[in-house]
């Protein structure tokens, strides 16, 4: 009960009770006033006690009210003032753990799209915020397939996709179910300038280990890519990588959904490397510094007569624009191809002289539709497709060129992609077993996620023409050779490309 009400109680029942005394009636009416008037004095007393106490609360309470909004905002400036610490990747446990991306693993891993432009699409991707920054990006894909394979001839097989050897491929008809690669992938954004990408690679069908594909030589992971990349496109068209990487040679894209092109076979390149890189309205530019000798893939220059990598002798040049955001044409240029041995011809083994190459492509958008060709030669002739044994077969330049396309139409409610894509391998003059190798495929595919490709393919091929001796030289008559222009062999794969 508060003071006020207190008094207010108080007085009346006090007056009361002296009425009710015995003695009021004999108090005279002069004595009743003087007590009237000194109640009212020690009831005006109460009352300024009152007032202080409660002025006195009321300023207690706005002084400690005062103290704690300064402090709320000396504690708010504080915090504005310390580094971003979830930045650094050190504070809440949310920010520690590895995220995932399916769609940007899925384009990453992609071995059909984007082959020689991995960097540049990981830049468009943290550009758009589709990545963040000072964020570690775990991403993998799998693909398993099952086919059935058919060919006129014992033992040679014309499917590119796996290496064309007696080693896998036995009789005169083939059929697997198995894994044909599996990929495990790390992006690290390290601020806002700095990306470090990792992919390893499993792939026995396509392995150069000994065996069949089911030895251990071949069932190794392998670290198929590894840079680190400089750049940031909201900021800079420039950029940078270092380690290794395909090189930005052509195009080497392919519409089929799974099996790679003629072109990607003959011409696409990986090497340990400098790449630098300018993108911007549509004009792209790219230089490599490529680690001399013979490399991963499709890069060989001489190293003081051997295939030692011991210096940064070789480069790729490439340029390309594309025009109203749906034609790109380039060009690209490469001071040593991996077509300059002498004969006998085999991998990766030393040159006497570099053999430059060229390609020349076109890839456009239209709608649903997209197309693209593409033309790749080697600047001279490769020494080794010359066997001494068959001179009437003179030294050839290697040649690969394709022409494809592919429509976007939907089943299900999901995409639906059909295409069809022929290309051409050429290691001979006409009439020489080893003259050329084509490639033809109708492909069809579904995307149940934008991760997740189902697809099936079918696949002809007309001609048998394995680089690894290609033109003889692994038989006891030196003028043999296991090269087959009259072998045709037909395919029919199914399989998923599964990514996260």
């Amino acid at each position: 009960m508060s003071r006020k009400r207190y008094l207010k109680l108080f007085i009346p029942a006090a007056l009361i009770s002296m009425l009710a005394s015995a003695d009021v009636f004999a108090v005279t009416l002069e004595e009743l006033a003087e007590q009237m008037k000194q109640l009212a004095a020690e009831n005006a007393e109460l009352r300024q006690k009152i007032e202080k106490l409660e002025a006195s609360s009321q300023q207690k309470t706005k002084a400690v009210t005062a103290k704690e909004t300064k402090d709320a905002e000396a504690e708010k400036v504080a915090t504005k003032a310390e580094p971003d610490k979830s930045s650094a990747g050190d504070t809440s446990q949310s920010e520690k753990v590895v995220r995932v991306n399916h769609k940007f693993s899925y384009d990453m891993l992609d071995p059909t799209t984007n082959i020689n432009r991995k960097q540049l699409l990981l830049l468009e991707n943290k550009k758009s915020g589709e990545i963040a920054t000072n964020s570690v990006y775990l991403g993998g894909a799998v693909t398993p397939i099952a086919d059935y394979q058919k060919s006129n001839t014992d033992s040679k097989f014309g499917y590119l996709m796996r290496h064309p050897t007696a080693n896998n491929q036995v009789t005169k008809t083939v059929s697997e179910a198995l894994v044909h690669s599996a990929q495990l992938s790390l992006t690290g954004n390290m601020g806002e300038w700095v990306t470090a990408y990792f992919e390893a690679l499993y792939d026995p069908e396509q392995s150069f280990g000994a065996g069949s594909n089911t030895s251990l030589d071949r069932n190794q992971v392998q670290m198929r890519k590894a840079y680190v990349l400089f750049g940031n496109l909201a900021k800079s068209p420039f950029y940078a990588s270092i380690g290794k990487m395909a090189t930005p040679f052509g195009l080497t894209d392919t519409p089929n959904p799974f099996s790679a092109s003629t072109v990607w076979h003959a011409f696409g390149g990986l090497a340990y490397g400098l790449s630098g890189g300018y993108s911007s309205s549509g004009l792209n530019l790219t230089a490599m510094a490529v680690q001399g000798g013979a490399q991963f893939r499709s890069n060989n220059t001489s190293v003081d007569g051997t295939n030692v990598p011991s210096k940064l002798n070789n480069f790729v040049l490439d340029a390309n624009y594309t025009i109203a955001g749906t034609t790109m044409l380039g060009a690209s240029y490469q001071g040593g191809s991996a077509y300059c041995q002498d004969f006998p011809i085999t991998h990766f083994s030393a040159c006497a002289d570099d053999n430059p190459a060229y390609d020349l492509y076109a890839q456009s958008h239209f709608g649903n539709w997209m197309f693209l060709a593409e033309y790749a030669e080697t600047v001279d002739e490769w020494p080794g497709t010359f066997n001494p044994s068959n001179p009437q077969y003179a030294a050839s330049k290697v040649t690969s060129w394709g022409i494809g396309g592919k429509y976007r139409a939907s089943a299900f409610n999901r995409p639906l992609d059909l295409s069809a894509d022929f290309s051409r391998f050429v290691a001979g003059p006409s009439g020489a077993p080893w003259e050329k190798q084509d490639q033809f495929v109708l492909g069809l595919a579904s995307f149940l996620s934008p991760s997740v490709k189902l697809f099936g393919e079918y696949i002809h091929t007309d001609g048998y023409a394995p680089l690894n001796f290609i033109s003889g030289g692994n038989f006891d008559d030196p003028a043999e050779t296991h090269s087959d222009a009259d072998a045709k062999s037909d395919i029919i794969l199914f399989g998923a490309n599964v990514a996260f």
